[in-house]
């Protein structure tokens, strides 16, 4: 399964399989080791500082001779200096997320550098081809961390048959061969994987947080924040019970800093920060490298 089709032609890469960026967490060890298996690593910069960004590119590039991107969360206040940096370091291809990216396309067009929107939605991607995409990211409401409210089950076939030339990459509950072949079965040209390789030996989250994603069912798994207006998918803990009561007292969602939902991403205390997850989670019984992720996956039949 798998192999060379248009998404793989379009980013040089062996397999079409992609490590979702996710904030804080995909840096250049991650990275690397999903490029160097055939794959392509994305950087996830999330709010981190430029400098963080620079140095993180650096390293990948440092660590893997093959393609890699970079993943830029819309609502960072710091949005301009993390894009003169990418721009600054040529970095082929850019996914991003959180927010309206269209003003920007024009910077990473003139630059060279591929754009990748993740969306929620079939009349988005079709708006993202129509603005000059190479590609487009549909993901399902079964990811982990911020989610949509469309499924990932009826976005692949309802996004693709609105686009007419650019790759469709489909996210959200894809965590080994049986889901990928059915990603695929449905339209997709290429899936976008973040919690399962999240339970990857290279991933550098502590081993408390990786024990709870292999032993998780899926009644451990929920939707807090709702009353933001940017619910979160997480492993209960007690995080995930602080965010219920703020919820049930009524709180505004002005109470709640999204610092406060990114900042403990590096604490090894797994009760004091969210452990952002898909349903996928429930799925997952096992640690293994990304080349034995992927292999699993490119293997299946």
């Amino acid at each position: 399964m798998a192999g060379e089709n248009k998404l793989t032609k379009l980013l040089g890469i062996k397999e079409p399989i992609i490590q979702g960026g996710m904030a804080g967490i995909s840096e250049s060890n991650l990275v690397s080791a999903v490029s160097n298996a055939g794959g392509l690593g994305v950087i996830g910069s999330g709010l981190m500082p430029a400098q963080w960004l620079a140095k993180e590119i650096e390293k990948t590039k440092e660590l893997t001779k093959n393609p890699f991107g970079v993943n830029l969360f819309l609502q960072n206040p710091k949005l301009e200096d993390l894009v003169k940096t990418v721009i600054r370091y040529q970095v082929p291809v850019i996914f991003t997320g959180g927010g309206n990216p269209l003003p920007l396309f024009p910077y990473f067009q003139a630059a060279g550098i591929k754009l990748i929107p993740v969306v929620p939605s079939p009349r988005l991607a079709k708006k993202m081809e129509e603005q000059g995409a190479d590609a487009v990211v549909v993901e399902g409401m079964e990811a982990g961390g911020h989610i949509g409210k469309n499924t990932t089950f009826c976005l692949i076939p309802q996004a693709k048959e609105l686009l007419k030339q650019i790759p469709l990459i489909a996210a959200g509950g894809i965590y080994d061969g049986k889901t990928a072949a059915a990603a695929f079965f449905l339209g997709a040209d290429g899936i976008q994987m973040g919690t399962r390789f999240l339970a990857s030996k290279e991933c550098l989250i502590s081993d408390a947080y990786k024990k709870r994603i292999v032993e998780a069912a899926a009644d451990d798994i929920e939707v807090v924040l709702r009353f933001t207006g940017h619910p979160l998918r997480v492993i209960k803990n007690k995080w995930a019970e602080e965010m219920k009561k703020l919820e049930e007292k009524g709180a505004f969602p002005e109470e709640l800093k999204a610092e406060k939902i990114v900042s403990s991403l590096g604490s090894a205390n797994i009760d004091e920060l969210p452990l952002m997850v898909g349903i996928s989670a429930a799925g997952i019984s096992e640690i293994k490298t990304c080349k034995e992720i992927i292999d699993e996956i490119i293997n299946y039949e």
